[in-house]
């Protein structure tokens, strides 16, 4: 046999190699082109640990810099599993310290989670007897932790968070983007033993610091009046709102019950709802404010005319309607001050369903105010293609519609600043110190809307004093400031029944003070109260205490003379009279003997002034009677030409503020009933032009 040529042999092993080596190069290729972050990602999670670092949340401050929550370092305790040998070992000595089983020690240390935390909230003792034992694997750190300085003051606005550090309610929740920061890493590099060699930190950024609007000693007197108040009415819950009418800025937001923010999870869910921003309730009378604005604004009344009340009972669609009273017959003006249901319903009539819907929604009812706060609740107002034939006479007065505390709260406000309806909100900067924001809320809130004209305002806000000095109010009155608002007394739904409740009420009063120049709109509805339950009686006497309190807080200067103590209390003692007003018997009596002289003739229709006088008239006569004497009005406050007009039957309009300066008609003029003194005020030696008008734009 003839030997293979050694070339052959070569050449074999030759393509033998190149094959082989094309097979390696080939495998490597496909592992670094197609595999590669496969196999990066398996090196990466046998050889790095990363532990995310918390960071720390910016501080919330109120309006005037005084922290309201804030983040401070604690000791906290955690566990590398993978250099822990013997977790029963370490579990036992660990459960002695931290005073925890160690089955739930142990339990966390083979968890699938890299770095279990073991405990939180450490005492400097407990955190040094940790670092005694010198356990491997077990460490002890510093962590931000949320802090509430206050504790349960301003708790469902601020809101809290959660193990975590995540926004769980309020504010906290709201602006969790901006508040919470961005989370640092902890990168530690080990060999094949699991052993250390190398570690890198990336730091945590910290979360934006934010100034609300709010006041930390208004919040504290709106708390602290809203807890004295369901202590004495036993009332099951309740809120107090102050806002700025001029800017649409929440001062207080007080709700009854509150609960501590440093320890959320020891309170019910329904204890931690901001109820002024999502407990809808049916408005009751303090809808006649809405109601009486669209007739103004639809020109089909003027506060002087006379609308027979029907001694207390009216027919709406076949339904019957009472009054809270037997009123005879009123005008329009003593319609709001006392309060009458038939005489708003028929006012609502002359109006008509379809100009009191769009008014409403003017005002937002029915529609998200779009505050900064999570969860409001929008209320209930129905379209109006679901009406039925009777809604109007229940919307009229505050049934068949539901609205939140901040819903009507803006509403008042809306009249109290000339008819504009500002966005409320709560955020003031965000970004930096108190003193340093790098954005005011401001500059992103939208242009406030009109919704009444000023004219309109101006008469809404004279019938709204109205009330305070003569009507259902009068417990509401200020000492050395006048004042402007509105009851609220309106039935429950009983769940059983789906009847309104003959016993459970939601009780309210909404005012702004002073009138010429407000500076706060204030709300209080307490739910449920045992006992007496009309809102001039019950929610009125808070209010007055409320703003008093803020506006002497806040140096807001007096427009009226103020009253010593003894001579106050004896007047108060007169307004507490169940009935809200002597001047309501006596109003009725004179009413019934119009009515009684009209009765021969023919039917009182629904607003009788048309009829009888003409509008454009200098002088509106209602009741006729003999002619009035004008007083002398020069140097009196606000309130006394008021009160003074008042007695007589005049209707006093009331230009600037300070001390009466002239007046028109004259002193000694004589003047029928209901005749329009227009009275000029400013401080002695100043006069004031007209138009400078007190409660304008």
């Amino acid at each position: 046999m003839e030997p293979r040529n050694p070339r052959v042999r070569w050449l074999v092993v030759f393509i033998l190699a190149v094959v082989w080596m094309g097979a390696v190069v080939a495998r490597l290729g496909y592992l670094q082109l197609f595999r590669y972050s496969d196999y990066l990602s398996k090196a990466q999670r046998q050889q790095l640990r990363v532990r995310e670092t918390t960071p720390k949340r910016g501080s919330i401050f109120d309006r005037n810099g005084h922290e309201l929550a804030v983040s401070l370092p604690v000791d906290y305790c955690f566990a590398d599993s993978s250099e822990i040998n013997d977790p029963d070992m370490v579990a036992n000595l660990l459960s002695r310290v931290l005073n925890v089983p160690p089955e739930e020690i142990g339990a966390k240390l083979t968890e699938p989670h890299p770095f279990p935390v073991l405990a939180r909230k450490l005492t400097p003792e407990v955190a040094e007897r940790i670092e005694a034992l010198n356990l491997r694997g077990i460490y002890v750190q510093k962590e931000p932790e949320r802090v509430y300085p206050q504790r349960s003051l301003a708790s469902q606005v601020i809101g809290y968070v959660n193990v975590d550090q995540q926004g769980q309610g309020g504010i906290e929740y709201a602006l969790d983007k901006l508040i919470r920061g961005k989370p640092g890493r902890a990168l530690v590099t080990k060999d094949a033993r699991r052993r250390g060699v190398d570690r890198s930190e990336v730091a945590a950024q910290p979360g934006a610091n934010v100034t609300l609007t709010l006041d930390e000693n208004i919040q504290y007197i709106a708390e602290k009046e809203l807890a004295q108040a369901i202590s004495d009415t036993q009332a099951k819950s309740g809120s107090i709102v102050i806002e700025d009418p001029n800017s649409g800025e929440l001062l207080a937001l007080a709700n009854w019950p509150t609960f501590d923010s440093n320890d959320p999870s020891d309170f019910p869910d329904d204890v931690r709802m901001n109820r002024a921003v999502a407990a809808a309730y049916e408005p009751g009378s303090t809808f006649k404010v809405i109601t009486l604005s669209s007739a103004f604004e639809n020109d089909v009344a003027t506060p002087s005319d006379l609308v027979d009340c029907q001694n207390g009972s009216i027919v709406v669609a076949g339904r019957l309607i009472h009054d809270w009273h037997p009123f005879g017959t009123l005008t329009v003006a003593n319609v709001l001050a006392h309060s009458s249901d038939v005489g708003s319903i028929k006012i609502a009539l002359r109006d008509g369903a379809s100009n009191l819907y769009q008014t409403a929604r003017k005002f937002g009812i029915g529609e998200l105010t779009g505050i900064d706060l999570p969860g409001e609740n929008r209320g209930l107002f129905r379209p109006l293609e679901h009406w039925t034939a009777s809604s109007i006479g229940s919307i009229a007065i505050g049934q068949e519609v539901s609205v939140t505390p901040v819903q009507i709260t803006t509403v008042i406000s809306a009249i109290a600043n000339g008819g504009l309806l500002y966005r409320p909100h709560v955020r003031k900067f965000v970004g930096g110190g108190p003193a340093t924001g790098i954005e005011r809320a401001s500059d992103s809130e939208p242009a406030p809307r009109r919704v009444l004209d000023s004219r309109i305002a101006a008469t809404m806000r004279e019938l709204m004093a109205g009330v305070i000095l003569e009507g259902t109010g009068k417990p509401a009155a200020l000492n050395g400031w006048t004042d402007a608002g509105k009851s609220g007394t309106a039935q429950k739904i009983d769940p059983t029944t789906g009847r309104y409740s003959p016993d459970k009420y939601v009780t309210s009063f909404v005012g702004f003070a002073p009138v010429s120049d407000p500076a706060v709109t204030i709300l209080v509805v307490l739910d449920s109260p045992i006992g007496a339950h009309h809102g001039g009686e019950v929610a009125g006497p808070i209010f007055r205490r409320v703003a008093e309190q803020v506006l002497q807080y806040l140096n807001t200067p007096h427009d009226i003379p103020v009253v010593p103590a003894v001579e106050m209390a004896a007047r108060r003692r007169e307004a507490s009279n169940p009935d809200a007003s002597e001047d309501s018997d006596q109003l009725q009596t004179a009413g019934d003997h119009r009515l009684q002289k009209r009765s021969t003739a023919a039917p009182v229709p629904a607003i009788e002034a048309e009829s009888e006088v003409p509008s454009a008239a200098p002088t509106v006569e209602f009741g006729g009677g003999p002619a009035i004497t004008v007083p002398r009005l020069s140097g009196q406050s606000v309130r006394g030409v008021t009160e003074a007009c008042s007695k007589l039957g005049l209707t006093p309009v009331l230009v600037g503020t300070g001390f009466a300066l002239d007046q028109s008609p004259q002193a000694g003029a004589r003047v029928n009933r209901g005749t329009r003194v227009v009275v000029r005020f400013g401080r002695p030696g100043k006069y004031v032009p007209a138009d400078s008008q007190g409660g304008g734009d």
